[in-house]
């Protein structure tokens, strides 16, 4: 493709698009959909676009906030939070836990989602999911930008200390991710999509002669 084919701008500056494409070609993104509480018990529940797993042993995942929002800051108090996965089923509620409520008001509630107790954590599950990690915070990190300069934006990390699975994912000892129809975050003020088994394909990794 001819350099004079491609759409050139420098961030900095501004990218003179309808939307910013930066996240619309990064994606589909898993949504880090975290509940947490803070040190006087209140719950917090919040999706995050700016989300995955980091390493394999021991498990870390995280997520960015832009803005030190309540998850953070509840997750920096009580060293704690969960991953709740969002499927189609539970997309449009997923989506009402994003409203800006004050701080302390309870999303669950907001949103008519059920408060499931964790087993090593304080931080509730969402019982409608199928999936949660129990975490515990490994680092919270306030980003750079390229001048050493601290932004508004903060990754959290933590490890995954407890996992739980619906039964009706898992066959033949093989989790079935497309089973679970999880949401993905795509590009655009509105996008998301979800996964199926007709958009499948397989890759092995290649085997280096001995």
């Amino acid at each position: 493709m001819a350099q004079n084919d491609r759409y050139f701008y420098q961030p900095s500056q501004g990218h003179g698009l309808a939307h910013d494409p930066l996240n619309a070609i990064i994606s589909p993104r898993p949504i880090g959909w975290i509940s947490s509480k803070n040190a006087q018990g209140q719950r917090n529940l919040a999706p995050y676009s700016f989300f995955n797993c980091f390493n394999y042993t021991p498990p870390i995942i995280g997520f960015a906030s832009i803005g030190k929002k309540d998850s953070v800051a509840n997750i920096v108090e009580t060293g704690e939070f969960v991953w709740n996965l969002t499927t189609r089923a539970l997309a449009e509620k997923m989506n009402q836990t994003s409203a800006a409520l004050p701080r302390g008001e309870d999303e669950f509630a907001f949103a008519g989602l059920t408060p499931l107790p964790s087993e090593l954590i304080g931080a509730d599950r969402v019982a409608e999911s199928p999936v949660h990690f129990e975490c515990k915070l490994t680092q919270c990190i306030q980003l750079k930008d390229a001048n050493g300069q601290d932004i508004d934006t903060w990754l959290v990390l933590g490890e995954v200390i407890a996992v739980h699975i619906a039964n009706y994912l898992i066959a033949e000892g093989i989790y079935q991710t497309t089973l679970a129809e999880p949401v993905l975050r795509a590009g655009g003020p509105s996008a998301y999509y979800t996964v199926s088994e007709n958009n499948r394909f397989d890759l092995f990794r290649p085997v280096m002669p001995k």
